[in-house]
């Protein structure tokens, strides 16, 4: 998988997940390139257009190349749980954007969240782009991808997850979402918010209050309010 940024690279350097590095001519000057050296990791200069081309993006004169992130188990992701006070795991149900995704793993990392949940079929999957979104992050939040949602949810109250669900129509607010009780917050899809098999299977759904003219919010916006809000209200 191919990186790019400095943000991005800064993120993937810290996690031991770089294997080689491109840099323009541009970029020699720059302070990152001593910490990449030090640690003893290849780099090539290459001609600036050339590197446009392998990252198509703001790559900042750097790019890249990591291991493909892998996903684990569900079941990885609950233990991991387990270690934790108050743990939030976040489900997102047929979220197909990676931007979307990026920008939410960005905000679990943020928040602490356990992992991310989303379908195997259907929903948008970890890349490239998701990676430079994230700025990062992709290489600290785990990542579980299931085969049914429905059935996760069944697995998560069993190990006594409670099922928050963001609708916009709903009546409960953030306030009665339970406290000190390991948490799943359900994410929508872009335009067509959580499917109706999955909302019947949440124990609460939730909204998030609007106060102007615009009724719906992006989903990785959504997330990131939410997920302020069950961690300090």
């Amino acid at each position: 998988m191919i990186v790019y940024g400095t943000n991005t690279i800064k993120a993937c350097l810290e996690a031991k997940t770089l294997k080689k590095v491109l840099v323009s001519k541009e970029f020699l000057k720059n302070p990152l390139l001593e910490q990449i050296k030090k640690e003893r990791i290849a780099v090539e200069v290459i001609d600036k257009r050339k590197l446009d081309e392998i990252a198509r993006g703001n790559n900042q004169g750097i790019a890249g190349y990591i291991d493909d992130i892998k996903t684990v188990g569900l079941e990885e992701i609950v233990a991991i749980g387990k270690k934790k006070v108050n743990p939030i795991i976040v489900m997102l149900d047929s979220l197909t954007d990676p931007h979307n995704l990026g920008a939410i793993l960005r905000s679990c990392d943020a928040f602490d969240v356990v992992g991310v949940v989303y379908k195997k079929h259907g929903s948008v999957s970890l890349n490239d782009t998701v990676a430079k979104v994230s700025t990062g992050a992709i290489n600290f939040v785990k990542c579980a991808e299931v085969t049914n949602l429905s059935q996760a949810i069944e697995k998560l109250k069993k190990s006594g997850y409670w099922v928050v669900g963001l609708d916009g129509e709903a009546n409960a607010e953030f306030k009665d979402v339970p406290k000190n009780a390991p948490l799943c917050l359900v994410v929508g899809s872009e335009g067509f918010g959580i499917s109706r098999l999955v909302r019947s299977n949440c124990d609460l759904l939730v909204k998030i209050p609007m106060y102007g003219k615009v009724n719906c919010l992006n989903a990785s916006v959504a997330c990131s309010i939410a997920l302020f809000a069950l961690r300090t209200l």
